[in-house]
């Protein structure tokens, strides 16, 4: 019996059984450093993960550990009726480096709770329930936010309190556009979306979108399709949301938030983030626009977003990350640890594609017949922790590999990450061969 098997089965007697756990044995994390975990047996792993693009700068920063150190030692807890000056210095850069002109920004405690409230703001604003999503999208686990993920893999219910209509583009790859060249993709999917609003009764609230699709397996549509769509919503009066929760604070590397590699119609109206900004404290928001901000007529507070210590946390990891550059560090070491992944996939026939931008990296697993492979995925995911890896899935079918390092990745890190995840790729297709020859 391994370590981690009564604390597993103690788990699954008291949590949902929906409630996922990876790996065959899973693993109980007890703590971490720089790229590095350990789990209770005491084994050391290369996170490439972090904690679901949630450790976004490292395990056990100095910086942001002293800031919740002290910050605890002083006090946990107000609420938003208090002033907090950690709260308004941060809504003070943030809003600085969302590009929205007059944005205010609400603090939440999560990416779920930050669309969620995004939602609110757009159907209050537009006086509709109408909203557009992107096929493949996931953007949370609420029951609004269920109700426009695009991916059935995370929608358990048709119920809904908004009417959803779902949109061409999010994945370049697939769909009755995938045959056409980027251009003519753009257009395609724009003239979509026109004829689409077309169908629509009355008036549409708002677009969201994420500009990497996290969930949907690192899928993204080329460079200018929201901006393209941009010109539709505005003819039309319709918000656009970019959900920034996986793409946001330079892990993209060529950009600080996904939605500028569509900034040729202008920014977007409403920005949600979450995540890596707390790097693993409870941190989510909306930026918006203040007349969109201040549309609400009711009383609202957050009991929980913007508490003293998460928003110490918030500042000082926002302050790092700029500081040292972990944006051009994405960049220029994502695209090393991205080369290395493509020439891996080419001498092997289990890897479909390898997609990605920064840190941000999906490696689609198949089958012999080209059909996509979640036990592939599977195989690989437990031959990387066996070599000491940890790596996410995601993607429709859950056949893709999703590869995030915190950003403070360094290159030998990620050339000993990329070797490990090629000797488990190798161990997986030899897995595939072995199943259907027996």
């Amino acid at each position: 019996m391994s370590p981690a098997a009564p604390l597993r089965d103690r788990h699954r007697a008291v949590m949902p059984s929906w409630l996922a756990l990876y790996y065959d044995e899973p693993l109980e994390l007890t703590h971490g450093e720089g790229r590095h975990v350990w789990d209770a047996s005491g084994k050391r792993y290369l996170d490439f993960f972090g904690g679901i693009l949630t450790t976004m700068t490292a395990h056990a920063l100095p910086e942001v550990t002293k800031a919740v150190s002290e910050q605890a030692g002083r006090i946990l807890h107000t609420s938003t009726l208090y002033l907090d000056r950690h709260m308004v210095e941060l809504a003070e850069r943030v809003a600085s480096l969302s590009g929205i002109p007059d944005a205010r920004v609400f603090f939440t405690t999560s990416g779920t709770e930050a669309n969620d409230a995004a939602l609110l703001l757009a159907t209050t604003y537009r006086g509709s329930n109408q909203i557009l999503a992107m096929r493949n999208s996931y953007h949370g686990r609420s029951f609004s936010t269920v109700g426009v993920t695009g991916n059935t893999s995370w929608s358990p219910t048709s119920l809904s309190p908004l009417q959803t209509l779902y949109v061409h583009g999010g994945v370049r790859g697939r769909g009755p556009y995938a045959h056409l060249d980027d251009r003519r993709f753009i257009e395609a999917c724009a003239a979509d979306l026109e004829d689409m609003l077309g169908q629509a009764h009355g008036t549409v609230a708002a677009l969201i979108a994420e500009p990497v699709q996290g969930v949907g397996g690192f899928t993204a549509p080329p460079d200018g399709l929201y901006a393209a769509f941009r010109e539709v919503l505005q003819r039309h009066g319709i918000l656009w949301i970019t959900d920034e929760v996986q793409t946001g604070w330079g892990r993209t590397g060529d950009h600080f938030w996904g939605w500028q590699a569509h900034a040729a119609s202008g920014p977007p109206d409403l920005l949600t983030f979450a995540k890596g900004i707390g790097n693993g404290m409870s941190i989510g928001g909306v930026v918006a626009r203040a007349d969109v901000m201040n549309c609400l007529e009711a009383n609202s507070i957050s009991t929980f977003g913007g508490s003293p210590v998460t928003m110490a946390a918030g500042l000082a990891n926002l302050t790092y990350l700029i500081e040292h550059d972990l944006q051009g560090n994405a960049r220029r070491v994502g695209g090393l640890l991205l080369e290395r992944l493509r020439a891996i996939g080419a001498g092997l026939t289990v890897v479909h594609e390898v997609r990605g931008r920064g840190l941000m990296a999906g490696v689609e697993l198949a089958g012999r017949d080209g059909s996509p492979s979640p036990r592939a995925a599977a195989r690989t995911l437990e031959h990387a922790r066996e070599l000491g890896l940890l790596i996410g899935k995601g993607g429709r079918e859950s056949n893709t590999l999703r590869i995030a390092p915190p950003m403070t990745l360094t290159v030998a890190e990620a050339e000993e990450g990329a070797a490990i995840l090629e000797e488990a790729l190798r161990r997986a297709q030899q897995d595939l061969a072995a199943e259907e020859t027996s």
